[in-house]
């Protein structure tokens, strides 16, 4: 499909952090497509294959981890980007990468950091995903961080739109390369965002009706489900249950990406540069009213049944244990850190107690279980739940 007026050109791309005097050229590839390699390449994509989507620390092989997760919403994003004419290896690439500044046990883990990094600034994923990119993951010579394009930090910087206060990682991020967070970032990253939603939004439904936490029944109470599930039955009568809500799975994630087509569509009328997506002054790329409030009003039931489940709950307050009693024993001996992060240990707070954090949140769940049962001699029992 031609290229839409409002995609980003990896051709107009407004370069990287530091210019690639010495580059060497590996095969025929556009600038947004070697992003998306470096990505695929670098050491925190492969750990998000042992952190968790929602489960903690699942020992089922069928339950979705943050790598698995991520590869789904790649799959999403680029068959809108492509129907749309954006660029979809700018949107693969933030796609791939939007998850990689978690902490080990997702959320719980998340807020465990965040409270120890109370004193020192807090600590937030988004963020975190971009000082890992910018920053930690460090492979090339020439450079600190991956040395991603603008438009790649910039979608991953603005994917909840735009940023009025930043924290103190993005700040100095931004300070040291502007990115412009208070405008709207590119459609491909307006899409990749949304992809996320429809990837978790019905992933999630199968993980947890396999789990046992979510009722079939009470699922069908809600017009966004039930509607599909009829459609399913009449096509498929006889099929067995698994198969059917394998196929419902399917259909909903079919109907949100139509649905979310169309209204990008429509809000993208009379828009011809990718600058115009950013400077609108409402995001574009959106599902329709009706299925927007149909989704927030799903989003809810999932959180009171599947997310916040007394199980879940007290499985997320082992796991934000494990991560604080991390943080209290690296920061009271240091020594205990691998030898490379002790070497880079700096002396002086806000950096050195960041430098910690930054540690910790690398760890995949089992790497941070197996270093607190080496320090501790034992871990919370059954912190899995699944």
């Amino acid at each position: 499909m031609a290229r839409a007026a409002y995609a980003s050109d990896p051709a107009g791309s407004r370069g990287r952090e530091f210019p690639l005097e010495n580059a060497v050229m590996r095969g025929p590839r556009s600038d947004y497509q070697r992003d998306r390699d470096r990505i695929i390449h670098s050491i925190a994509f492969r750990r998000l294959r042992y952190k968790t989507q929602v489960f903690v620390a699942p020992d089922g092989d069928h339950y979705r981890v943050r790598l698995t997760h991520s590869l789904e919403v790649a799959q999403i994003a680029r068959v809108i980007a492509r129907t749309l004419g954006l660029d979809e290896d700018l949107t693969e690439a933030l796609a791939l990468a939007h998850d990689i500044g978690h902490a080990p046990f997702g959320h719980a883990g998340e807020a465990a950091l965040n409270d120890a990094m109370h004193r020192h600034g807090g600590f937030d994923h988004n963020a975190h995903c971009l000082r890992v990119l910018m920053r930690l993951e460090s492979p090339y010579c020439e450079h600190d961080g991956l040395n991603l394009t603008w438009e790649t930090l910039e979608g991953l910087a603005k994917h909840n739109g735009p940023v009025v206060r930043p924290n103190w990682a993005l700040e100095a991020l931004d300070a040291s390369y502007p990115l412009e967070l208070e405008s709207w970032p590119s459609l491909e990253a307006q899409i990749a965002a949304l992809s996320d939603d429809i990837a978790y939004d019905n992933h999630d439904i199968d993980d947890g009706l396999r789990a046992g936490f979510l009722d079939l029944d009470e699922l069908l109470a809600h017009a966004f489900v039930a509607d599909r599930w009829r459609e399913v039955e009449r096509r498929y009568p006889g099929a067995p249950r698994d198969r059917q809500l394998r196929e419902l799975i399917r259909s909903q994630i079919g109907m949100m990406v139509n649905d979310l087509i169309g209204e990008t569509r429509k809000r993208c009328a009379g828009m011809e540069t990718a600058d115009d997506v950013r400077c609108a002054d409402r995001a574009t790329a959106a599902f329709s009213p009706p299925l927007e409030a149909e989704e927030r009003r799903f989003k809810k039931f999932m959180y009171d049944k599947l997310y916040y489940h007394p199980e879940q709950v007290e499985t997320a307050r082992r796991a934000r244990e494990v991560v604080g009693e991390l943080y209290v024993a690296y920061s009271q001996e240091p020594v205990l850190m691998d030898e490379e992060w002790i070497d880079g240990l700096p002396r002086v707070e806000p950096d050195r107690s960041r430098h910690i954090a930054d540690y910790i949140a690398g760890m995949t769940d089992r790497f941070a279980l197996s270093r607190h049962a080496e320090i501790f001699g034992t871990t919370p029992a059954a912190l899995s739940n699944v």
